[in-house]
């Protein structure tokens, strides 16, 4: 009998719930374990793991799926492109974990999606009650809703303590993107 896939909740105010994830993935590639990653909210600015993830092909599949951070300086699109783009993430979610092929499925920022109301809280709790056995889910971001945290076998907040931000230091290549 395989072994049982958890469910894993990676959320808080603190940096890390995607890097947590990723480091998740190296792990397991090294395993030779399937993972896919789907993107519910990056997917128009660049990023090093767009570039790095094609280094772990084929163990490793990355989907960046939404239109970009909603409603931030660069936002561009009306609220309805990321709704549409976010469901269409559920649907492509809801197929790869049925096809069974992934150990690890990992849904970036779904948790901040639902807060933003572009899916809904059944949406993932349909995603957790659908996942086969074997396979492990993985739910970054922050807001992560009270039922969600119910349904999760781990649930790690990352808190902020310090960031370079209060500093007014940007964003750096390799630690933030």
């Amino acid at each position: 009998m395989p072994e049982r896939g958890l469910v894993i909740v990676y959320t808080g105010k603190g940096k890390g719930k995607t890097t947590a994830a990723l480091g998740m993935v190296l792990r397991a590639v090294g395993h030779g374990y399937k993972v896919g990653m789907i993107q519910f909210i990056k997917g128009e600015w660049y990023y090093g793991e767009l570039t790095s993830s094609k280094r772990l092909e084929p163990e490793f599949e990355m989907i960046a799926a939404g239109r970009g951070f909603v409603g931030i300086i660069d936002d561009d699109h009306p609220i309805e492109d990321h709704q549409r783009a976010a469901k269409e993430a559920i649907a492509l979610a809801k197929q790869k974990i049925a096809s069974g092929i992934y150990d690890i499925m990992i849904l970036d920022e779904i948790n901040y999606a639902a807060k933003l109301n572009l899916i809904s809280q059944q949406d993932i709790l349909d995603i957790i009650a659908a996942k086969p056995e074997k396979t492990s889910l993985v739910l970054t971001g922050n807001y992560v809703p009270e039922s969600v945290i119910a349904a999760a076998d781990l649930v790690t907040e990352m808190r902020e303590i310090k960031h370079p931000y209060q500093k007014g230091i940007k964003a750096k290549k390799g630690i933030d993107f």
